[in-house]
């Protein structure tokens, strides 16, 4: 008789802590059914799955560009085969439907479409593609919702007049969405315009750990690419609203990320402190689209003054209201405090860590903390004027060295819910996580022992903020359908409910894919 697999006592207590708040699950499981209707589905994004980065006449992107610069990657990874997913997609969607997947979330490259960024140059072979896509997830019974943008802007655009930092790109933008819902909403009746604009922005032009790679500026540039992008967001469901929405019957609206922030007291002092990170993060892009006046936090505009750009009268009621759902994207708490050069003297190991992790160098480690630490330079992360605090003993971590904290999840659902009243209620468009899987053999011995209690977790907080709270919440999108290139980390982080070989480029379901099913198909989970 073979020996019994030993379970590390580390892995029995992670399992345990993350199943169901502490407790281990009870020998008869509980039933947690979710609302009639409710959408599940997988997600997944252009640059991160596609490949084919030159092929067909597809034009550069800012990612393309930013990965091939040797130390902006970990690993030196890009994107230019990563899942080839552009070659295999009928393969891709079979096996979605062999899932249970009745959703899929999915993005469309711009510069794929079109290479320059101008509609008027349009390559037909990459809009054929994305029409074959959307046929085949329609022939296989999966609804399709498609993400405008997923953070790769055509680089002549970039190269043109310095992308989102220009207002040229709200009119191109613009221009880009009308000719999406030309080509595609006769099919598809669900649209993101863009995709956690906090990373576009802040990581993007705040810390430059993602394309375009920008970090010098970032107590002006944060806040004007985030303008501009409210302003493109907001145009293009306009003109969705005004040309097609009555007759495509679609809906639409826009993706926000969001950590939840745990006041570390019951002080004023800290839950004003655990306000602000959250006015800084989450309602920074929500406060004007739901927020009834179409304005920024008074915080942020109080702290940045004039740096903050302001919107005009004519815009802040073109932006009121401008999404028929709240999409969120959810995969971690952090606790939050006043400020206290103590606790910032603790938390500075970790912190300086887990950014370090996600920088492909050490150049552009202390390019990204270079106006950090300048007194004389403005700042993003400044004006935020919050000490991060050490997490609660015991803390569990992804591999991303995110805190496991599914019931910062249900708080974070209550916090949109009863701040904002989303009509179309929240949809989440990605939550999940990444753990260690070195090789096929190791991910099936593992079992998913990390991962399935992960999304049972998770989803039971989320269960609770609807059937306890009264939280609105209409779907939930697990992030990703497959493992993928995950930006500055490359290829070191694997997300998905489907493993991939990176050499073989071979797909084989994790145990999680198999499970998630089950929830899919009865709409109810067991605890």
């Amino acid at each position: 008789m073979p020996p019994k697999k030993r379970v590390s006592k580390k892995k029995q207590a992670v399992k345990k802590k993350i199943t169901k708040g502490g407790q281990a699950m009870a020998s008869n499981p509980q039933r947690f059914t979710f609302p009639k209707g409710f959408a599940w589905g997988c997600a997944t994004a252009s640059y991160q799955i596609e490949g084919a980065w030159d092929e067909d006449g597809k034009g550069p992107s800012i990612w393309d560009t930013f990965a091939h610069i040797l130390g902006n990657v970990v690993d030196g990874d890009n994107g230019d085969i990563v899942c080839d997913h552009y070659h295999r997609m009928e393969e891709d969607v079979k096996l979605m439907a062999d899932l249970g997947m009745k959703n899929y979330r999915f993005s469309l490259s711009w510069p794929r479409m079109f290479p320059t960024g101008d509609v008027k140059n349009v390559n037909m072979k990459g809009v054929d593609f994305y029409d074959r896509l959307i046929n085949e997830l329609l022939k296989n019974g999966i609804e399709p919702l498609a993400t405008l943008y997923h953070w790769d802007l055509p680089q002549a655009l970039q190269d043109k007049y310095g992308g989102m930092l220009s207002k040229e790109f709200v009119k191109d933008f613009t221009a880009y969405s009308e000719k999406c819902f030309e080509l595609f909403g006769d099919r598809v009746k669900q649209w993101i315009t863009f995709n956690e604009p906090s990373c576009i922005c802040v990581l993007g032009f705040g810390l430059g750990m993602h394309a375009p790679g920008r970090a010098n500026n970032p107590g002006t540039e944060v806040y004007l690419s985030s303008h501009h992008l409210l302003l493109a967001h907001a145009y293009s469901v306009e003109c969705y609203r005004k040309k097609f929405q009555k007759k495509q019957k679609g809906v639409i609206g826009i993706t926000l990320n969001a950590e939840w922030w745990e006041p570390v007291s019951s002080h004023a002092d800290d839950i004003n402190a655990s306000n602000r990170a959250m006015n800084f993060t989450l309602d920074f892009y929500a406060e004007p689209i739901w927020g009834g006046q179409g304005e920024y936090p008074k915080t942020m505009r109080d702290a940045a003054g004039s740096r903050l750009p302001a919107f005009s009268e004519k815009e802040k009621k073109l932006i009121n209201g401008s999404s028929d759902f709240f999409g969120l994207n959810h995969y971690s708490t952090r606790a939050a405090g006043r400020p206290s050069a103590t606790t910032a003297l603790q938390c500075l190991p970790k912190e300086i860590k887990s950014l370090w992790s996600g920088m492909g160098s050490a150049g552009k480690f202390f390019s990204a903390i270079k106006p950090m630490v300048n007194p004389f330079a403005a700042s993003y992360f400044k004006d935020m004027d919050i000490s991060p605090y050490p997490d609660p003993a015991g803390t569990e971590y992804t591999t991303m060295r995110w805190a496991i904290a599914p019931r910062g999840f249900r708080s974070l659902l209550n916090y949109i819910h009863n701040k904002y009243h989303p009509k179309g209620g929240i949809i989440i468009t990605e939550n999940g996580l990444a753990s260690q899987e070195d090789t096929k053999e190791a991910m099936e011995a593992d079992k998913d022992s990390i991962r399935i209690p992960f999304f049972k977790a998770y989803l039971r907080e989320m269960h609770n903020a609807i059937a306890v709270d009264g939280c609105d919440v209409r779907g939930y999108y697990a992030w990703s359908f497959m493992d993928n290139f995950e930006w500055s980390f490359g290829n070191s982080k694997r997300f998905g409910l489907v493993r991939v070989d990176y050499d073989t480029l071979e797909r084989t379901p994790k145990p999680v894919a198999h499970w998630y099913k089950g929830v899919m198909d009865n709409n109810t989970l067991l605890v």
